[in-house]
């Protein structure tokens, strides 16, 4: 059985000191993903032993950023999309294995006021279409922070939010797209009608301790390997960052 896990840690030195590395060491998964790493090379080693380590940066000081632990080491790894726009913000880190391709990914957050919105949909356009180019040879397996909140079922207040980043029509029906061109979201695969599990809580208005949370933290597969799919996690019980540690399960 295979363990997979990915977490957005909302800067990766301020989650060291939050319990990070207990839960890593516990959790022992063989590809362990982060987003949202906030670091430039060289800033933070990291003593986990056994893994091969990868890392895409953003230009940007203390901005955006991904990382790949994992213990099988892959055929090859890619940085980005090949879209240079893209690129510089640090968002996508590509691993290839013998059967799959393994994609960690922060998407971009379309901002208050929705300042990015455009920008968001070119991405989304963009992303879909480098996951299709990986899955003539493969399939693929998609984990991060997807900074969307699918359906109603998948935050706590749908009816406050509908003009909110991360709960427009524009972004949704870009998540539909992702469905629609044949790839699973794990959680509702198993757990279609669950309510209340979240993976994002704002800072504010004690949203935590009253579960007021979003759902936009995912992993989504290739239909082709849902036969291999065991189960899908939400560690809901695990803070350090605003986001919680999501994962699979994998044949």
């Amino acid at each position: 059985m295979l363990k997979m896990i990915s977490w957005n840690v909302n800067g990766i030195r301020a989650v060291m000191g939050k319990g990070f590395t207990d839960f890593f060491q516990k959790e022992d998964a063989d590809i362990f993903c982060i987003q949202e790493t906030k670091v430039q090379e060289g800033q933070i080693e990291i003593p986990f032993e056994g893994y091969y380590k990868y890392w895409n940066y953003a230009e940007k000081k203390g901005y955006s950023g991904v990382a790949v632990f994992t213990k099988i080491k892959p055929i090859t790894v890619s940085y980005g999309i090949g879209i240079e726009e893209h690129d510089k913000e640090g968002r996508v880190i590509t691993l290839e294995f013998d059967e799959y391709y393994v994609v960690t990914v922060y998407t971009p957050n379309s901002q208050r006021g929705l300042t990015r919105l455009h920008y968001r949909m070119k991405w989304e356009d963009d992303f879909l279409s480098y996951l299709k180019s990986l899955e003539r040879y493969k399939p693929v397996i998609v984990c991060g922070d997807l900074n969307v909140a699918h359906k109603e079922i998948d935050l706590k207040n749908p009816q406050s939010n509908k003009k909110n980043a991360g709960f427009t029509e524009e972004e949704r029906s870009k998540f539909d797209s992702y469905v629609n061109n044949g790839f699973i979201d794990t959680f509702r695969y198993f757990y279609p009608d669950r309510i209340g599990v979240y993976t994002w809580w704002s800072y504010m208005f004690n949203s935590r301790q009253n579960n007021a949370g979003w759902r936009i933290d995912y992993f989504i597969v290739s239909e082709r390997i849902k036969d291999r799919l065991k189960d899908a996690l939400v560690y809901s019980e695990i803070t350090g960052s605003d986001h919680c540690p999501v994962g699979i399960l994998l044949d």
